[in-house]
C-alpha cells in the first residue's frame, strides 16, 4: 500500500513524486517510457521555473548540462522589436531551454534519490475504485502480467490524454479550441544568443539555443492550416522563415540534424484537478497553447502546490478536501492571467490598436520593457503590469521621451 501513486514521470510527475517522497511518503512513480527518453516540447524554463529548480537543489545540475543560460528575450512584432531581461524570480535571473531527454532524466533520478519507487515501461490500463473513491491502479510493465497497486491517492501527471482524467471523468472548464499547429527542428551551426520571438500575420516563430551546441526553431500556423502544412512541412517551414530574412539566412547557413516534430493537438482547458482519492497535475489538469512556453514552468509550480496540499491533508493540518480545493484555487489564480494572454497571442493576429500603442510606447523604456517580458517569465503579475495606473505611467513616460 502506497501513500501516493503518480502516473507519469516527466516534468509534472517526477517533481510531485520527489516532493512527496521528501516529506517521507511512500510513493510509486509510473511511466510508459524508459528514461532517458525524449518527448515533444517547447523546452523553455522561465525564471519562475528556474526558481523552483533552485528550491529543489536542481538548478545547478540543469545548468551543468551545457544548456546555455538565457538572460534576455527579444520579441519582434515587425514594426517594433523589444529586447529585455525580466526581473528575477527569487534571485534567479536566467532562463534555460534544455532538451527534455536531459531535463526529464534529471527529474526522474532525483525522484528516485528522494525515495520514490520508479517503474518504467509501465502502462496503467485502468483505475481501481471502491465506490466512487479511487484506491489504486491496474496495469503492467511491457510484456508482464497485469498487477494491481493501491494508494491513498492516485495522481494523474500523464498529459493531455490522461488515463487518470478519463477514468474519473474530470470535468473540463474554461475551454477554448486549438488555435495553432506547430513544427520544430534542431539545427547545428545556427547562432542564437537569446530567446527570439517573431510575431507575423498568421505566423509566430521562436528560436533558442539548447544543449550540445544546437538551437531549435519552432513555427506556429493557424490550426486550420495543419493538413496543408503537414503535406509539405519543410516547404512551409522555410517560407515562414522568409518572413524574418535575418533568421532565414542564419537557418539556411545551418544544418538540420533531426526530423521535424509537430502537432495540431494543442487544446486549451482547465480540468477539475481533484476528487475522492485522485488528483491531476501538469497538462493532465491544465493545458494551453505552447506559444508562451509556459508548460514546464507551470508544471513545476503545480507540483509544488499539489504536494503541499496533499501533505497538509495527510498530516491532519486541514481536511484533505479543503486542501485540495485550495490547490485548485491557487492553481487557477496563478495561471488564469497568462492563460488569457496566451489565447490572445495564439490567435496569430496583430495586436489590437490599444496594445499596439502600448508596445510602441515601451520603445526606449528599458525598465518597463523588462517588466513586460517579466509578464511572460512569471516574475511580474500580468494584472499589475496592465493596470490602468501602470499603462498610464508608460504613456506618460513615453510622452516625455524616457531615455533608452
Amino acid at each position: 500500500m502506497y501513500d501516493a501513486i503518480v502516473v507519469g514521470a516527466r516534468c509534472a510527475g517526477s517533481p510531485t513524486a520527489m516532493l512527496l517522497a521528501r516529506q517521507g511518503y511512500k510513493v510509486l512513480l509510473l511511466d510508459k517510457a524508459r528514461f532517458p527518453s525524449d518527448t515533444m516540447s517547447v523546452h523553455y524554463i522561465h525564471q519562475a521555473g528556474g526558481a523552483s529548480l533552485q528550491r529543489w537543489g536542481l538548478l545547478e545540475r540543469v545548468a551543468a548540462t551545457g544548456c546555455p543560460p538565457l538572460a534576455s528575450q527579444r520579441i519582434d512584432f515587425g514594426p517594433v522589436a523589444l529586447t529585455g531581461s525580466p526581473p528575477p524570480a527569487d534571485g534567479v535571473s536566467l532562463g534555460y531551454a534544455p532538451r527534455r531527454v536531459i531535463l526529464d532524466h534529471i527529474l526522474v533520478q532525483e525522484a528516485v534519490a528522494s525515495g520514490a519507487e520508479l517503474r518504467e515501461r509501465f502502462t496503467v490500463k485502468d483505475l481501481v475504485f471502491d465506490g466512487d473513491r479511487v484506491t489504486g491502479v491496474r496495469g503492467s510493465v511491457a510484456g508482464g502480467e497485469t498487477v494491481t497497486e493501491r494508494a491513498r491517492i492516485v495522481i494523474g501527471a500523464d498529459g493531455l490524454h490522461s488515463t487518470v482524467a478519463k477514468a474519473v471523468q474530470a470535468p473540463a472548464y474554461e475551454e477554448a479550441p486549438a488555435l495553432t499547429c506547430a513544427y520544430y527542428a534542431y539545427w547545428e551551426g545556427l547562432p542564437v544568443e537569446t530567446v527570439e520571438l517573431y510575431s507575423r500575420p498568421e505566423r509566430a516563430i521562436i528560436a533558442a539555443p539548447t544543449n550540445d551546441d544546437k538551437s531549435f526553431v519552432i513555427i506556429y500556423w493557424p490550426r486550420a492550416m495543419f493538413h496543408e502544412v503537414r503535406s509539405d512541412i519543410e516547404g512551409h517551414y522555410m517560407r515562414a522563415l522568409d518572413l524574418v530574412p535575418g533568421l532565414a539566412e542564419r537557418v539556411r547557413n545551418a544544418r538540420r540534424v533531426e526530423r521535424f516534430v509537430g502537432t495540431a493537438d494543442l487544446p486549451n482547458y482547465y480540468r477539475k484537478p481533484y476528487g475522492p482519492g485522485w488528483a491531476l497535475v501538469g497538462d493532465a489538469g491544465y493545458h494551453k497553447d505552447p506559444i508562451t512556453a509556459e508548460g514546464i514552468t507551470d508544471a513545476f509550480r503545480d507540483a509544488e502546490l499539489l504536494s503541499e496540499a496533499i501533505h497538509a491533508g495527510f498530516s491532519g493540518a486541514m481536511p484533505l478536501e479543503d486542501t485540495m480545493a485550495a490547490y485548485e484555487h491557487r492553481r487557477n489564480e496563478a495561471s488564469m492571467p497568462i492563460y488569457q494572454m496566451t489565447l490572445g497571442l495564439a490567435s496569430l493576429q496583430p495586436p489590437p490598436p490599444d496594445q499596439a500603442a502600448l508596445i510602441g510606447a515601451l520603445v526606449g523604456n528599458q525598465e518597463q520593457t523588462n517588466r513586460f517580458i517579466g509578464t511572460l517569465a512569471g516574475t511580474v503579475p500580468i494584472p499589475e503590469f496592465f493596470s490602468s495606473e501602470n499603462v498610464g505611467r508608460i504613456f506618460e513616460e513615453a510622452s516625455h521621451g524616457v531615455p533608452a
